[in-house]
């Protein structure tokens, strides 16, 4: 997700440059010069300017790293897989579901980074890209792919390495060869996605075959009925600027039906948009809505083709939607989902990291205060987790632990200091650079967190890290003398690419008609925090910024927020708010009593435990029986997260030799057996030894090779804890556990533990991981080329200044400073691997759940040799009928504690043995009965769909 630029410079020259110039109605673009009204926090203190010139140094040699590495290993592949130093060619490495859709063997890393290197000043870079794009890449594949990544990303990377070639070429020194040739390209791929739009509903399908389109049995596509707002509704940038470009209207046409149709199908009385649409009917197919995964950019969409084509329909429709953002979504410093013929009520618990672009779009909204608050809340989340997770819970918690190196927070960071000028965006970014070099980087480039609890790395590398991560750091601290070009005459798309201002008055083919009023009558008072009123924004106060984060710097760790409740915000001081599963207590007869009210009965079994159910028809009134659902729902997350909870974590296998240094962190599955690292936190270090026989499964024939080693063996032919107790004879400190069957990948599959013979395995007291196959030959393939190799087993990845305490290693792997040099110098290889390892964090609390899957062709007594558990597996479910929610099984001793309590501050962890992952709906607003149980299969059905959510 990417914002626009300022907009106050002149155009492109001639009359160009002058139309987009409009009435300050709303343009929030406007706030980047507001930096002159904002002068430094008192206690913050103003970045030197040496400072920020050392940080825009650090990123560009970043970005070298990472855009060599995908030159020299990846090109012409689409991606980088940084573990394994080479191209991931799509059909020729495991699949990876829908990720895969935006791979289409067209070097996609390349096109994606195109405008990125005229940003940061790499010309020369430029030229030959731009001629290695021309001549190598081929648009004709017979590959199915996303069209709205291809759109974003392809398209908008050819849109932009054209505007900025243009741009070049009119300066006179470079390009000066170029004839359009990438517009060219543009054009054919434009013509290679129109077949998507072949829909009575003019939303187009979501995936297109490059070569066949979608009508031809050769396509393998046109099946589908769904899609997402976002996937339809984040066109109209790139294909309106095609059509500007090239006078062909048409697609500009076809970009603006959807949005109609996405707008005239909104739910009219909360004024917004769920997150999936049945494109043949216009039906909601997910009911859900919020600004996150889904919708994201659709909402970004409307604003910035207002900027960039001048019309007022998408200003209205955008200050609509905002509207309803704010009023229903909007629960500062939270943004939940609700849904959206219940705008009232949330739909889940927890927020997606894609959500982080928002404050960067409120900023150009113009409402700044609700954009510092949302932005400081991620940024604690950050502290925490060093990268903000995929997920994460309400109250901070991990809920989906991955991180794919999104830019999003960058964005935002860039767009909030250049509305403030607040030097803390400047040590923000720094925080974030420090975070990419310490766990991220790896020697091929960077990689992805496969989750951030352990520190573990995927091997993978996106194309909108290089199209988007560099280029909102470096701009956060540059200054307008660093720049080749204005910035601020150009919009930024959803991928950060460059679209000139002045095409708003190029070939304007379409008609301006303003159809937004025949559905809607606009309030307003949307229009109050607008452009370019930095008086109202910054009232002659240095201070405002710093006094709305000021709240919300303990946010994560030392308090649980709660939005104000539905009832408190309209009732000020009136009833208390409704009972939190979180706070419940099944010993508590005030809490027994509310639920009684609510229609929530508890039945006693013999075990001790309690099921919960509820009769809306037993409630006191409507309200009292939608907060029983809300109880109801959230006892069931509860139930959810805490069986997670109970069951191991995955584990880190860090290499620490040359020349990896702590930088390669590996995902490893757990034992049930032998050394727990979570209570070892200075973890196992050694050299890693192969063993003989390689499947450990007698014993072993080179003791002398294994002693005081990490032992690394096969999986197959006996069980785990056969070979852990072997090894252990042998003399080795640890044992690594390789998956046999080739190509497996914790990319791919869950995670798995390793169980134990199901007799007593006190006597294994060493450390034994599981790596998958992929995983398992990052480390034999290191053996083979540097001979000594020395691994770190731990919970979670090391800090490298812990690691390497007293050793000399080179400078930027402890504190970023990036002056590569002598690295085969800096570290001996032959240094004790006992060493203790300092403990960097404390681990967090939320793990993988897992249960027990025996492996298929294999017997033992009592379990399967090298039966695995998936760490993800989930069997719950939740009987319901006659309009009665039903939780089985909540232990009454154990019921769930609160997550916070009055005067203790600190987080606690919530326990319940309430088990279900079906989720029902409720709504607060005051309506008959009846009306609560005509919702209600609409409600279950929306749930289960919300089970099914994936970013």
């Amino acid at each position: 997700m990417s914002g626009a630029a300022g907009c106050q410079g002149g155009g492109g020259g001639g009359e160009r440059g002058h139309r987009w110039r409009r009435p300050w109605k709303l343009l929030a673009l406007g706030l980047l010069s507001a930096s002159s009204v904002l002068a430094a926090a008192p206690g913050a203190g103003a970045m030197s300017k040496e400072e920020k010139r050392r940080l825009g140094n650090q990123v560009l040699e970043m970005f070298d790293h990472a855009y060599s590495n995908y030159m020299e290993h990846a090109y012409p592949a689409d991606e980088l897989m940084p573990l394994t130093c080479r191209g991931r060619v799509r059909g020729q490495e495991p699949s990876r579901g829908d990720v895969d859709d935006a791979l289409g063997k067209f070097s996609l890393t390349l096109i994606d980074t195109l405008d990125t290197l005229v940003v940061l000043n790499k010309t020369k870079e430029f030229e030959e890209a731009v001629k290695k794009v021309i001549k190598d890449v081929n648009l004709d594949n017979d590959i199915v792919v996303s069209v709205f990544e291809t759109n974003i990303r392809v398209l908008g990377g050819l849109l932009g390495g054209h505007s900025v070639a243009i741009m070049l070429k009119e300066k006179g020194e470079y390009m000066q060869w170029y004839n359009g040739e990438l517009l060219h390209m543009a054009k054919e791929l434009g013509y290679k996605l129109l077949p998507a739009f072949n829909t009575t509903s003019g939303l187009p399908y979501p995936r297109v075959n490059l070569k066949f389109g979608v009508r031809h049995p050769e396509a393998r596509t046109g099946t589908e009925t769904d899609t997402c707002t976002a996937c339809a509704g984040t066109l109209i940038l790139e294909f309106a600027a095609l059509s500007r470009f090239t006078g062909t209207s048409i697609f500009e046409e076809y970009a603006r039906k959807a949005l109609d149709f996405i707008w005239e199908k909104r739910q009219r009385s909360s004024n917004l948009v769920g997150v999936t649409i049945n494109i043949h009917t216009g039906d909601w197919v997910r009911k859900d809505s919020g600004v996150g995964a889904g919708i994201d950019s659709y909402y970004e969409y409307l604003l910035k083709a207002y900027v960039l084509l001048g019309d007022d329909s998408f200003l209205e429709r955008f200050n609509t939607h905002y509207d309803a953002i704010m009023r229903y979504i909007s629960q500062p410093p939270l943004l939940l989902d609700v849904h959206i013929h219940k705008p009232m009520l949330n739909a889940r618990t927890w927020m997606d990291s894609l959500l982080a672009f928002f404050p960067g779009l409120q900023v150009l909204k113009g409402d700044i205060r609700p954009a510092i608050e949302t932005h400081e809340m991620l940024y604690q989340v950050i502290k925490k987790h060093n990268f903000l997770p995929e997920a994460f819970t309400t109250d901070f918690r991990v809920h989906w632990a991955q991180h794919p190196l999104r830019p999003e927070f960058a964005e935002s960071t860039y767009f909030l200091y250049k509305a403030t000028g607040d030097p803390y965006y400047l040590e923000v970014g720094k925080t974030l650079i420090e975070n990419l070099n310490k766990y991220a980087r790896v020697p091929c480039g960077f990689a992805a967190m496969k989750d951030v609890r352990t520190g573990s790395h995927e091997d993978r590398m996106d194309s909108f890290f290089l199209a988007e991560m560099f280029k909102y750091l470096y701009l956060l601290f540059a200054d307008k003398e660093d720049m080749i070009f204005d910035i601020e005459d150009y919009i930024f798309t959803t991928e950060a690419h460059l679209l000139p201002l002045w095409l708003s008055t190029t070939n304007q083919t379409i008609s301006k008609k303003n159809t937004t009023t025949e559905y809607t009558e606009l309030d307003d008072s949307n229009f109050d925090w607008t452009c370019p009123n930095t008086q109202i924004l910054f009232p002659n106060d240095p201070m405002f910024a710093q006094s709305i984060r000021e709240p919300l710097k303990n946010v994560v760790d030392k308090s649980c927020p709660r939005g104000i409740s539905r009832a408190e915000e309209s009732l000020g001081s009136g009833p208390k708010p409704p009972l939190r599963a979180r706070d419940f207590m099944a010993s508590n007869p005030e809490h027994l009593e509310i639920l009684k009210k609510m229609g929530v009965s508890l039945i006693h079994l013999k075990d001790g435990r309690v099921q919960l159910v509820q009769h809306a028809v037993q409630a006191a009134s409507s309200l009292d029986a939608e907060d029983g659902l809300r109880f109801m729902q959230e006892m069931i997350e509860l139930s959810s997260q805490q069986q997670k909870e109970q069951q191991l974590p995955p584990r880190a296998v860090q290499i620490v030799s040359h020349p990896f240094f702590g930088r390669v962190v590996l995902t490893a599955g757990p034992a049930q057996f032998g050394m727990d690292l979570s209570k070892h936190k200075a973890g196992t270090r050694g050299f890693v030894a192969t063993i003989k026989p390689y499947n450990g499964c007698s014993e072993i024939t080179n003791p002398e090779a294994v002693k005081e080693k990490i032992a690394l063996m096969q999986r197959g032919q006996c069980m785990f804890a056969e070979k852990a107790r072997n090894i252990q004879k042998a003399g080795a400190i640890g044992g690594i556990v390789i998956d046999d069957n080739e190509g497996s990948s914790s990319d791919t599959a869950p995670l798995f533990q390793m169980a134990g013979d199901g007799k007593n395995t006190d006597d294994i007291t060493i450390p034994m991981l599981f790596l998958f196959n992929k995983e398992g030959n990052i480390i034999l393939d290191a053996i083979r080329e540097y001979e000594a190799v020395e691994v770190l087993l731990s919970d979670k990845a090391k800090d490298r200044a812990t690691i390497f305490k007293g050793k000399m290693i080179p400078n930027y792997i402890i504190d970023s400073n990036l002056e590569v040099e002598n690295m085969d110098q800096k570290l001996s290889e032959n240094d004790s691997h006992k060493q203790n390892a300092e403990e960097a964090t404390s681990a967090s609390q939320d793990v993988g759940a897992v249960s027990e899957e025996p492996e298929e062709g294999e017997s033992s007594d009592v379990t399967d040799p090298d039966s695995l558990s998936p760490a993800n597996a989930d069997s719950d479910s939740v009987s319901i009928s006659n309009q009665d929610s039903y939780v089985p099984g909540t232990d009454e001793a154990g019921a769930p504690e609160p997550a916070c309590t009055r005067g203790d501050n600190q987080p606690q962890e919530q326990k319940t043995e309430a088990e279900s992952n079906s989720k029902v709906n409720w709504d607060n607003k005051v309506q008959p009965m009846e009306s609560i149980l005509a919702d209600w299969n609409e409600d279950i059905e929306a749930f289960e769909m919300m089970e099914k959510d994936e970013l």
